[in-house]
């Protein structure tokens, strides 16, 4: 049995954005903009935290999952993919986290 990856709900969410189905939320969502999309992503966001501080587990991890949802959705909303993301990422772990941001502090100087 496969595994289910963050790359299949990408690929899940560009299907569902290149539909015209009423039926889809995630059409929904980025009909109604990038702003909105981030406004939904802010929400997921204060609702994992609270799962998070409640120390409920069952409620983090579907928090969790929503949350992942609406940041793959607002970078749908904004053109961004997942290769992009996760290419940054990997430039990152070539460093500890603090030199990592200790760099970035100094770039934008």
């Amino acid at each position: 049995m496969s595994r289910f990856t963050i790359h299949d709900l990408a690929s899940i969410i560009d299907a569902r954005a290149a539909s015209g189905g009423e039926g889809s939320y995630t059409r929904k969502l980025l009909d109604k903009g990038a702003e909105h999309c981030a406004k939904k992503l802010g929400e997921e966001a204060v609702e994992t935290v609270i799962a998070a501080v409640e120390n409920s587990r069952d409620h983090l991890v579907a928090e969790t999952a929503d949350l992942l949802f609406h940041l793959l959705v607002l970078l749908k909303a904004r053109g961004i993919r997942l290769e992009e993301v996760e290419a940054v990422l990997a430039q990152r772990t070539g460093m500890s986290g603090l030199e990592e941001k200790a760099s970035r502090k100094r770039d934008q100087v």
